[in-house]
């Protein structure tokens, strides 16, 4: 499978050259080219964009007007679902435009509103959620206000731009402290979104939450079974996908917007059925429960490995198990296989890790059993 940083490509340099030889008079074609090509083949991902995103900069007329004529002039016209298409002879548009945006972005805020109505362009063939946190850090009021006028536009990449833009903890993105500290300027504008026609709107208003939920635990607990007031299929599925870290966090207002309340159980059995572990292979546990309710009751039962660090401390990861409903003095038993191999998100020590249970958010048992790494067998 081809690399995903070659979607910045010496053919989509190309092409956007194309475009700037159309609309920049004496435009320098073949420097702007090589400037870009002789260098892409090493880098990653962001790093092409940058390089890309800053020969254009040094290559656009320095009239803020006449940058952003340029720019809109070289956007493909459709707009509507150009996400997955390559640029081509009538415009940019999929992951080519990301270089345009940075480069509104980085430059265009002393033209701040001309600037942002052009990433509202661009968004439509792509999306401005990274290029648009230049203008919140800068003035977060007045983009907000500019934002506020989108709720009703009628395409969709626009709509999910105000929350997917916004979002406090944005991956790959620079975060947005001032949100992070005080996320109340965006409730309203993610309250006006949460019932949006498009699915790909709703789950980025999700999203949004989830953010919020890392530094407001409580506001998002309170603000989902507000929202659950009325709701219908699609906003229930938009507070559980909000609610998700809070959920494996056990929050106990969280679990109760989406119908999770405390648990009547006994734990009759926890059994590690691999108390000694080698690396590469697998942790084998079983649980029993026994309800002790006098009504059926749902439950979700996660698990806790209690991985050991570097510096010999363990660290909680939680994992999903299962999901059912037990009715009253049933009894039940459960499964588990996890394999502990070589991941690039974890590095893994030898010696003494711990394991445990959280059902509706709440922590059973504490069991331990040993890691050998290849090198103690």
């Amino acid at each position: 499978m081809e690399p995903f940083k070659n979607v910045f490509s010496p053919q989509l340099v190309s092409c956007i050259a194309d475009h700037m030889e159309k609309h920049i008079a004496g435009f320098a074609r073949r420097p702007f080219e090589k400037s870009i090509t002789d260098k892409l083949k090493p880098l990653e991902f962001k790093a092409r964009a940058q390089l890309i995103s800053d020969n254009i900069h040094l290559a656009l007329p320095s009239n803020n007007a006449e940058r952003v004529r340029i720019l809109f002039a070289m956007l493909h016209p459709d707009k509507e679902e150009s996400l997955s298409k390559s640029s081509d002879e009538k415009g940019i548009c999929g992951w080519g435009v990301q270089p345009l945006t940075t480069v509104v972005g980085q430059h265009g805020i002393e033209d701040f509103d001309r600037s942002m109505e052009l990433l509202r362009e661009m968004t439509m063939r792509s999306s401005s959620e990274f290029a648009i946190r230049f203008f919140l850090l800068a003035d977060q009021e007045r983009a907000l206000n500019i934002m506020r006028g989108w709720l009703n536009d009628p395409n969709r990449h626009v709509r999910r731009l105000i929350s997917e833009g916004s979002r406090p903890r944005l991956p790959w993105a620079p975060q947005l402290p001032q949100l992070m500290a005080d996320p109340s300027p965006m409730l309203p504008m993610l309250e006006a979104l949460r019932d949006d026609q498009s699915q790909y709107v709703r789950r980025s208003v999700a999203n949004h939450l989830n953010d919020i939920a890392k530094d407001h635990p409580d506001l998002i607990g309170t603000l989902a079974n507000d929202w659950m007031k009325g709701a219908n299929g699609d906003r229930k599925k938009l507070i559980r996908h909000a609610c998700r870290t809070l959920i494996k966090q056990g929050h106990k207002k969280a679990l109760e917007a989406v119908g999770i309340f405390p648990p009547q159980i006994k734990l009759e059995e926890f059994n590690i059925n691999t108390p000694k572990v080698i690396y590469g292979e697998a942790l084998k546990f079983s649980a029993t429960l026994h309800s002790t309710a006098s009504q059926p009751q749902k439950l979700e039962i996660d698990y806790l490995v209690h991985f050991k660090k570097a510096n010999g401390l363990l660290a909680a990861k939680v994992f999903k198990w299962s999901k059912f409903e037990l009715a009253p003095g049933e009894r039940r038993t459960i499964e588990r296989s996890h394999p502990i191999r070589p991941i690039t998100t974890r590095r893994y020590y030898g010696g003494t890790q711990g394991l445990s249970l959280r059902i509706n958010g709440e922590d059973f048992a504490d069991e331990e059993f040993e890691l050998v790494m290849d090198a103690e067998q």
